[in-house]
């Protein structure tokens, strides 16, 4: 078969003058209708320091694709920056551009009949969005991740945007003054590159990774070395030659595959959204994956590295440790890693780790030898109970008491919440929930590392719980609980809490749970009412309209 079977159906034959005619325009010559079409989803901006140098990767995997006798076509998508719109009504769209950015890679490509593709991403959603497309469209293709922001430096530390966060709650408890709050802002992202922990973008990279769909060791590179830039390019060859091989996604993204991501999620001290991601994933690809399979791997894989936000270290220290490929070693080596699954690069996954050594360097301390984990246990905890039937999600990392009961403290925006934590109104003991801000109910779910950071700025991070049913950022950490489902807009036993009530976060016993009767429980749903939509139009109308359960990855199709 031909390397341009798809693009076939607009390059050959009389019927298809007029489209060889606008190809023309843009480039394509009378040798170059035989060569495959590969698209580059670039999703260059300079909305975000996590996207600003995608232009720069985009142009040497285009030269590279040439080179390498495709025909490359560029074209963008969207992003969002969580960072920048967080805490703001703005948040309501980051999720939703998950869809967006799946939507219009899918979209390009089908339309355009491309014979492969590679997806050039940098913020959190950018990452699941594509993926979610690749998979929906089933042709050769693979991911190259933008890369990390160097760590900022202020007074002998490594600062991260989750820095500027917890600066916010310092400086309301007095525990810093105005001038160290605007240094730790002139500090806390020095250049290019997405969030500098193992935050949801770090988390992401380092999935897709695991699954075979980027390079190995690309997911942890600084976006500012060169070795991005050439790790760009040879992921251009690869995928000419998966091309050649029709190395197809779904050969790709399989359930074993999936199970090898988890684990190092968990392995590394990933981010809830991960959850909420691969979810979405397997249901793009068909795959049979769902949340309690998150439990049964948490339940076998221990945390290896000590990584920010309730770490130590920055995802730079863990790619100059050995990266992704060293964590995956550890983990084939304890049976815990499928090594017969597929890569894009045509090996297997344990022929890609075959001259990785078994254990890590042991002039370092980020990667854990296997003997002296950081956890013995994965950190992301499905908790169940009569408060989410369908379950919940807990980073259960860094967290000195797994186990609360206390009042509950209701609200029913983030901004009420915050609010409420910046007047000092919240106490230890309170169990804090904020509501109606799920995928419906929001709508789009949006992250609340505003609370939690300032919460954790306030001295508050140990005694106070707090459960959502939106979302939390990769760089949250704390007895949080987010993914509640059913959420509250669709019924959910979370918005019928009523202030006081008592609530028990049990991280052990993987339980969430409201406690009052069931005949009381009977009679508030009784006296419950839907609230109307936030948004009647536009695009968060149409997500409310489609967007499914957060237990189901919310997804849209």
């Amino acid at each position: 078969m031909p390397d341009n079977r798809r693009s076939q159906a607009i390059t050959q034959g009389a019927k298809r003058t007029p489209n060889r005619a606008m190809l023309r325009a843009v480039g394509f010559g009378d040798g170059d209708f035989d060569k495959p079409i590969v698209g580059i989803a670039n999703g260059f901006s300079t909305i975000t320091p996590c996207n600003m140098g995608l232009d720069t990767l985009t142009q040497c995997a285009e030269h590279a694709l040439k080179t390498s006798g495709a025909m490359p076509q560029v074209f963008g998508t969207i992003t969002v920056s969580d960072g920048i719109s967080m805490g703001t009504e703005g948040m309501k769209y980051s999720l939703v551009s998950r869809e967006v950015i799946a939507d219009s890679i899918e979209t390009a490509v089908q339309a355009e009949s491309m014979d492969g593709v590679i997806a050039i991403g940098g913020c959190d959603k950018n990452m699941p969005g594509a993926v979610i497309a690749l998979a929906r469209m089933n042709v050769p293709a693979i991911f190259v991740y933008g890369g990390t922001i160097k760590p900022g430096h202020y007074r002998g530390r490594d600062l991260t945007i989750v820095s500027a966060f917890e600066a916010v709650g310092q400086y309301t408890a007095h525990r810093i003054d105005e001038q160290e709050l605007l240094e730790v802002e002139r500090h806390a992202c020095p250049g290019a590159g997405s969030c500098g922990g193992m935050y949801t973008a770090n988390t992401m990279s380092s999935a897709i990774e695991a699954m075979g769909l980027s390079l190995p060791h690309s997911s942890t590179m600084a976006a500012e070395d060169e070795e991005k830039r050439i790790s760009a390019a040879r992921s251009a060859e690869v995928l000419v030659e998966a091309i050649k091989k029709q190395i197809l996604s779904r050969d790709l993204i399989t359930r074993k595959a999936l199970e090898n991501a988890v684990s190092v999620v968990m392995a590394v001290g990933g981010s809830t959204n991960a959850v909420l991601h691969l979810l979405a994933i397997a249901h793009a690809a068909e795959v049979d994956f769902c949340i309690d399979d998150f439990e049964a791997i948490r339940a076998r894989v221990p945390v290896l590295c000590d990584l920010k936000p309730s770490g130590r270290y920055v995802t730079t220290d863990l790619h100059k440790a050995g990266g992704i490929p060293q964590v995956m070693k550890m983990l084939l080596d304890h049976d815990l890693l499928h090594g017969d699954c597929l890569t894009i690069s045509g090996q297997t996954v344990a022929e890609t780790l075959r001259d990785i050594p078994a254990q890590p360097r042991p002039d370092q301390d980020v990667i854990r030898p296997w003997d002296h984990p950081v956890y013995a246990q994965g950190h992301l905890a499905i908790l169940k109970g009569n408060l989410s039937p369908e379950g919940s999600v807990a980073k259960i990392s860094g967290i000195k008491k797994p186990v609360i009961t206390g009042p509950a403290r209701v609200f029913d925006s983030e901004e009420a919440c915050m609010a409420a934590i910046l007047e000092r109104t919240i106490q230890p003991g309170d169990v804090v929930v904020i509501r109606y801000e799920g995928p419906k109910g929001g709508p789009g779910m949006r992250e609340m590392l505003s609370p939690t950071s300032a919460l954790i700025g306030e001295g508050l991070g140990d005694s106070v719980g707090l459960i959502t049913d939106g979302r939390f950022s990769g760089g949250t950490y704390g007895m949080v609980v987010g993914h509640v489902a059913p959420e509250a807009f669709a019924g959910g036993v979370i918005g019928l809490v009523e202030e006081g009530d008592s609530i028990t976060i049990d991280a052990h016993q993987r339980l969430l749970q409201l406690n009052v009767t069931e005949d009381e429980l009977v009679r508030r749903r009784a006296a419950w009412q839907p609230p109307a939509p936030r948004y009647t139009r536009g695009v968060l109308a149409k997500y409310a309209k489609l967007v499914s359960s957060a237990s189901r990855g919310a997804v849209t199709d």
